[in-house]
């Protein structure tokens, strides 16, 4: 199965979804005109994923702002990342925020609160 890449821009993430290594990096700000477009390459492509290899995943998230729409967008998506780790799939979440971004930091808390699979907040 082919990486998905997407290059970070101003007002989207950089994603890194690497399939040999199971590893999902999300990284930048989201404030797109649409994250619905946006997240829906990384739910097919995580859908594909589930389908054709069911191995584990750790995905590392730093991100530098969301606003109210993308937020939603991440939360659907942490979401299926639960749903796959509550049937089984091993997936790790690592959020990462800059030590003095506290709005981050509560940002993964409350994110992470809702949800099953192992999450870690990690200042850096």
């Amino acid at each position: 199965m082919e990486h998905l890449q997407i290059a970070r821009s101003k007002d989207t993430l950089g994603v890194d979804f690497n399939a040999e290594t199971g590893v999902l990096a999300l990284e930048g700000s989201s404030y797109p005109e649409n994250p619905i477009d946006f997240f829906d390459r990384l739910t097919d492509w995580f859908t594909r994923y589930t389908q054709n290899i069911h191995g584990s995943l750790t995905v590392n998230v730093k991100i530098d702002y969301l606003n109210t729409s993308s937020s939603k967008c991440l939360l659907d998506f942490l979401e299926m990342l639960d749903e796959y780790h509550q049937s089984g799939g091993a997936i790790t979440l690592n959020w990462y925020y800059e030590e003095d971004d506290e709005d981050m930091q509560e940002t993964g808390e409350e994110l992470c609160e809702d949800l099953e699979l192992p999450c870690t907040i990690i200042p850096v």
